[in-house]
């Protein structure tokens, strides 16, 4: 009995393939989107890792070039209004309305220091919900992906059991197919899961740090108009 059981547990195909066909349809689909989840996962993994580096490539260059000696109306004239860079649209959005606080006479319009200050916030804002756009998902696929997989495990079961009971035979070539399919439903949850809240943690804290440079340099931007303000 035991050789004739080992030999047909032998003839099963335990591949992730042979397990995915033998499962049933409500399974089929729970790793089809755990599947598809860990994809989009990991397409907006890698999209945001080489925007955080781009941003903060851009962001060293610009700085460079703000401190580097050059006259501010200057470098705004070789920007242009509505430059690429963040760095550059911050700095573009406190220019556009310092020179806009200027009347023709060369006066400036009360509370100029607040609204250049509001404008550079404005800019940021926008900035910030680009940096942090598609976190959401990563954080939704690291919450419910195993809960997911979990249903699709105890969905498996369920009729790994149903099956057991038609056939009367609780030998391993019955019982090992139907807990196999099951729990491959939980590893695909834990496989879309685990990279999705480890990707979240480590991009939110590099956006909260590139935001910070952005506050950070429109405080300085600020504090550097001020003088001339008061002066």
């Amino acid at each position: 009995m035991e050789a004739e059981t080992l030999a047909l547990a032998q003839e099963i195909d335990f591949s992730m393939w042979g397990l995915f066909a033998r499962a049933t349809l409500t399974v089929k689909l729970v790793m089809v989107m755990l599947v598809l989840a860990s994809t989009w996962s990991w397409g907006i993994i890698l999209q945001k890792l080489m925007s955080y580096r781009s941003a903060r490539s851009e962001a060293q260059t610009f700085d460079q070039a703000f401190w580097s000696g050059e006259p501010l109306d200057g470098l705004f004239d070789q920007l242009g209004p509505q430059p690429d860079g963040a760095s550059e649209k911050i700095f573009a959005a406190g220019m556009t309305e310092w020179r806009r606080s200027h009347k023709q006479d060369g006066a400036l319009i009360a509370g100029a220091s607040a609204r250049i200050d509001r404008s550079m916030d404005v800019a940021i804002a926008k900035e910030a919900e680009g940096l942090q756009k598609g976190l959401s998902i990563l954080a939704t696929v690291g919450s419910t992906a195993p809960f997911i997989g979990l249903f699709g495990t105890v969905w498996g079961i369920m009729n790994a059991f149903i099956e057991i009971a038609e056939q009367q035979n609780t030998n391993l070539a019955v019982v090992a197919p139907g807990i196999a399919e099951a729990l491959l439903a939980t590893g695909l949850g834990l496989l879309a899961a685990i990279p999705a809240v480890i990707f979240y943690n480590k991009l939110s804290a590099d956006s909260d740090r590139i935001v910070a440079g952005y506050e950070a340099f429109a405080d300085e931007f600020a504090t550097i108009l001020s003088r001339q303000l008061d002066s």
